[in-house]
């Protein structure tokens, strides 16, 4: 529903180009916390949808007690969205929506689990990553699908829950293909900022159920997204 024309994508790609490349400097694959001071874990989704000529994002935040996985807050927020889907750039599209919904919280989440990629990324600056300058936190990227990188496939692990590999790109490590349930496909996860993989593989499996593949968080704020999108797309 997003039209742009090429002139105007060429100067959003250079400057988006650019913004990356500022930050990536900052970003820091090292844990600034400690894991046994952890309590609230935030899990973030963005849904979005055409109507009326428009393009509209809803972005919902689920935070979860670390500890006992109880939900102790839930915010959402949403928007007309102007920037079109560019692959490599989603931090662009999302962060108004996703700052908007932040800004509601009422609880302060000592980590923030993304509905995408942090690290595993073409500039090693997805969602996840980009998304720590804002929300001042370390992040985490949980992706359901694989994000190929100049042309590198993921290994399977073994099938057995706790299992993984690590995705390695010229000779570097981007994330790690993550079996969290035996016999169902893996997830994709990647640092974001100010933490480690070893950490963030270590949370995000202490954060699985009986209920899904994905950490708890993340599924959570995922079908509120399907609630809140459903019951905006009724009413605008």
């Amino acid at each position: 529903m997003i039209s742009i024309d090429k002139d105007t994508l060429d100067s959003l790609l250079e400057k988006f180009r650019n913004e990356q490349q500022t930050l990536l400097p900052e970003v820091k694959l090292k844990n600034i916390f400690l894991t046994e001071k952890l309590r609230l874990v935030a899990g973030v989704d963005t849904a979005y949808w055409d109507a009326k000529d428009k393009t509209y994002g809803a972005c919902c935040i689920v935070v979860i007690d670390f500890i006992t996985h109880e939900v102790v807050e839930k915010v959402n927020s949403f928007g007309v969205v102007t920037i079109p889907y560019i692959p490599g750039f989603l931090a662009f599209r999302e962060l108004p929506l996703i700052m908007d919904a932040v800004k509601k919280l009422t609880k302060q989440p000592d980590i923030y689990m993304f509905d995408g990629n942090g690290y595993l990324h073409h500039r090693h600056i997805g969602i996840a990553t980009h998304a720590s300058f804002y929300v001042d936190k370390p992040t985490i990227g949980v992706a359901k699908s694989y994000l190929k990188i100049k042309d590198v496939d993921f290994t399977m692990p073994d099938n057995h829950v706790g299992a993984y590999t690590d995705i390695l790109i010229d000779n570097e490590i981007y994330g790690r293909t993550l079996r969290t349930t035996k016999s169902v496909k893996p997830i994709f996860i990647s640092c974001g900022n100010w933490i480690d993989l070893e950490t963030s593989t270590d949370i995000v499996m202490r954060l699985i159920n009986k209920e899904s593949r994905l950490p708890i968080p993340v599924r959570m704020a995922d079908l509120e997204t399907h609630v809140v999108r459903k019951k905006l797309q009724e009413t605008l």
